[in-house]
């Protein structure tokens, strides 16, 4: 009977753990990418929107300290396009309860861009880029556990 009463617990917790964060809003929101046109020769760009919900932030690509994950966006190697350079936004040094010295953040609406170049191997016509962005989101007494956000970039292949 015991093991039938901690089961029927265990599984009552999972259970409220997982509609707890199905119903916890979304720190960090990535606003939908538009289509990006990759011309045969030169460059071209992916701005991703992101926007942090009030009273949070996340450490920057750059953080000021060992132990802070930095954010960090990766593109798929076998993409029709090559990444010549992610640009991120400028972090800003903050201090909060949980840190002795300012940390590097970044907040509010922001955008990190990407610099594309066509692959030698492209064929031309639509095709998508996909990549993940990696951030730590903090509110000013903590941290929580790492994210990832899956990114598909539409794109038309000249």
């Amino acid at each position: 009977m015991k093991m039938r009463s901690a089961a029927f617990w265990i599984s009552a917790l999972a259970a409220t753990a997982l509609h707890a964060s199905a119903q916890a809003p979304q720190i960090l929101t990535l606003q939908e990418p538009q289509k990006v046109t990759v011309p045969r020769e030169g460059e071209a760009k992916v701005a991703l929107k992101l926007s942090m919900r009030p009273g949070y932030h996340a450490n920057s690509d750059r953080p000021s300290e060992d132990y802070l994950i930095p954010m960090r966006l990766t593109w798929d190697a076998k993409a029709p396009v090559e990444a010549v350079e992610v640009i991120y936004p400028k972090g800003k040094l903050e201090k909060f309860e949980f840190t002795e010295k300012p940390i590097s953040v970044v907040d509010g609406e922001f955008e990190i861009v990407t610099r594309l170049r066509r692959a030698p191997n492209a064929l031309p016509g639509p095709a998508f880029l996909s990549g993940k962005l990696r951030y730590q989101a903090c509110n000013d007494k903590m941290c929580f556990p790492p994210k990832t956000i899956d990114v598909k970039v539409p794109l038309l292949i000249q």
